[in-house]
């Protein structure tokens, strides 16, 4: 990569990291598109699970004292359950299907009565809403804008949500590249210095969403969260109709 790439690089990490630290959502998804437009496929894949590992991570440290460590506990025995059983079963969905279930699922929570929705604060939903999300995870890369859905929930303020879904993206992209071995071996090819500078980039974003966060409002957090998840799902709805409308 030449120095205008790895500048133009850095900037769109520390932007997206930033977005996510803000509303502890859709980041990841920019990220990726534009990593997979610059590098090879198993190579971007590396640097993107890389960088949210870090971006999450330093964004979980950063509110640490607000998480919901049981919450997180109930997500990771859920995505547990699903490594074991898709190291023996390994199926991939076509690509439009895949994009089709992560943009129909979000929506399908809000047609649940409220009282009914899955909740951060039971046990089970946590723990069912972990084998949804690292079932999409190993299937496609990401696991949309369910978990966000998810978080909209429960009786949290917006930096225990942020916190708390920051130690679950993070043990779930660690999940990933624990199961793409090769990818994670294909990580090597990747520059060291660019691989450096996209987790300092991502560490820097997510430390300037903090005074922002402190700064908004409950209303206005939950608001702008619907309305950014409503936009990826409609996004990921119309991407899939579209690949499965294409001649084969």
């Amino acid at each position: 990569m030449s120095g205008i790439e790895i500048a133009f690089l850095c900037a769109v990490i520390v932007g997206t990291s930033f977005l996510s630290g803000l509303f502890g959502m859709a980041g990841g998804i920019v990220l990726v598109g534009v990593l997979l437009a610059m590098l090879p496929v198993p190579a971007a894949m590396a640097l993107h699970a890389v960088t949210q590992i870090a971006s999450n991570g330093w964004r979980g440290l950063l509110w640490i004292r607000f998480a919901r460590f049981p919450v997180a506990f109930n997500y990771m025995m859920g995505a547990l359950a699903t490594l074991a059983v898709w190291s023996i079963w390994r199926y991939i969905p076509p690509a439009p299907l895949a994009m089709l279930l992560i943009g129909i699922v979000p929506f399908t929570v809000y047609l649940v009565p409220e009282h009914r929705r899955p909740n951060p604060d039971r046990r089970i939903d946590g723990v069912v809403v972990g084998i949804v999300c690292m079932a999409l995870m190993l299937t496609t890369g990401v696991s949309g804008p369910l978990l966000d859905a998810f978080f909209l929930g429960g009786s949290f303020d917006r930096r225990g949500k942020v916190a708390t879904k920051a130690v679950c993206q993070c043990f779930g992209h660690a999940v990933k590249l624990l199961y793409f071995g090769a990818i994670v071996d294909a990580s090597g090819t990747l520059d060291p210095l660019v691989a450096g500078l996209a987790v300092v980039s991502a560490a820097i974003g997510t430390t300037l969403a903090r005074k922002p966060l402190e700064k908004m409002g409950e209303t206005f957090f939950i608001r702008w969260s619907r309305r950014i998840i409503y936009a990826l799902s409609a996004f990921y709805v119309v991407n899939g109709l579209r690949l499965m409308a294409m001649p084969a």
